[in-house]
């Protein structure tokens, strides 16, 4: 049975990607969520490829591998994908799911759309992003 709008809201509510974004944000990104499933060991995403969305994840656990090799594991309400649906460049690790998982998906003309129409989806996107960059450059520091 497909999760009732207000649990999308509530689901993108409480993803960090979403920190901070009001009602109405969380709405509109409820608004053209789709639920997906995956099964044990299918590709979500793949390194390489032109993204076409973006995923929450709302049961189950993938592992994210690049050039090979495994470099996190994501749980309920995490997230990923959402770079290639700001910037349009190939993804830049492949995403597995390791037991069947069940997704919240957005493709990145309905995020573009969104965000245009609710710019403080937009704008938590930007500060959650702001914050990843400032701990990478941090951590390349010598």
């Amino acid at each position: 049975m497909p999760l009732a709008a207000s649990h999308r809201e509530a689901i993108i509510s409480a993803c960090p990607l979403f920190e901070g974004l009001d009602a109405r944000g969380a709405g509109a990104f409820a608004d053209v969520a789709v639920e997906v499933e995956f099964g044990a060991d299918r590709a979500i995403a793949r390194e390489g490829e032109i993204g076409s969305g973006m995923f929450i994840i709302v049961e189950g656990h993938v592992r994210v591998v690049r050039e090979g090799k495994v470099v996190t594991h994501l749980g309920a309400g995490e997230f990923f994908g959402e770079l290639s649906v700001l910037d349009g460049a190939p993804r830049n690790a492949s995403v597995w799911a390791d037991v069947p998982t069940t997704c919240l998906a957005v493709s990145t003309w309905d995020a573009e759309r969104v965000m245009r129409d609710e710019p403080g989806v937009a704008l938590a996107l930007l500060r959650v992003l702001a914050g990843r960059l400032r701990e990478a450059v941090a951590d390349h520091r010598y």
